[in-house]
């Protein structure tokens, strides 16, 4: 791997380069490592991040996807069960394709590049304030209302069999898949691959699907990710 003069890598796997920030390797082939290998490790890692952080505020809708099925008579409920989350978690499986592709080409070009890698703390700072402006927006209200109410009867393919347990995963997880998108972004830009990272937007997650008042919880998610998107800008032009 050929590393840009003027950026040098530490023992924790992450690069410094010009403008003040690090590079995180996952997005990068280690020493010995084919690009196919190092988009493997990197999916391996995105697929176990998402299913931590989506179980909490899924397992509510699944468990009364289990009850619909039981009540409609139907058996193999947990193998049922099991496809519909497969499906469900597929669908981040392939976001996370092209988060690997995209984030290793913009690494690769940051690391050739000096000028446009000190123009990356300012723009990770406006990819910010738009997902924090995102939260506000009535398309957020609309993929946030569709994910917190409780699925009837005709949310589901019915009988449900094999084939309609996947297409109903596949279906869930790209609805949530739109409602999370911005605070999905945000994890990106502050490390994708940080455990506080995960928690925080974890968290978040779970409390606008899951609050009595979702829609204010989004909202105030919103001013903080703008808060802090803003003390970003700042911070990258020097003014704080």
């Amino acid at each position: 791997m050929t590393i840009v003069g003027c950026a040098s890598m530490s023992a924790m796997g992450e690069m410094s380069m010009p403008g003040g920030w690090t590079l995180s390797m996952a997005w990068m082939p280690m020493p010995g490592q084919t690009w196919l290998g190092s988009a493997a490790a990197f999916l391996g890692m995105w697929v176990v991040m998402m299913v931590a952080m989506m179980l909490p505020s899924v397992l509510p809708r699944w468990w009364r996807y289990r009850l619909a099925m039981a009540a409609a008579g139907t058996a193999r409920l947990a193998r049922l069960t099991a496809l519909l989350g497969a499906g469900y978690f597929f669908v981040w499986a392939v976001w996370g394709v092209a988060v690997f592709a995209l984030g290793s080409a913009l690494s690769a070009m940051a690391m050739q590049q000096p000028a446009l890698a000190r123009a990356v703390p300012s723009a990770a700072a406006i990819v910010m304030l738009i997902a924090g402006v995102l939260q506000f927006t009535a398309w957020k209200a609309h993929q946030l209302a569709c994910c917190r109410e409780a699925p009837s009867h005709d949310d589901y393919q019915w009988p449900a069999d094999t084939i309609a347990a996947w297409r109903d995963g596949l279906r869930h997880g790209l609805r949530c898949s739109y409602c999370c998108g911005g605070l999905t972004v945000v994890l990106l830009v502050i490390g994708a691959m940080d455990l506080r990272a995960m928690a925080i937007v974890a968290a978040a997650i779970t409390a606008e699907r899951l609050a009595p008042a979702g829609d204010r919880v989004a909202r105030l998610i919103g001013a903080v990710i703008v808060g802090a998107g803003l003390a970003r800008l700042a911070l990258a032009a020097g003014l704080a």
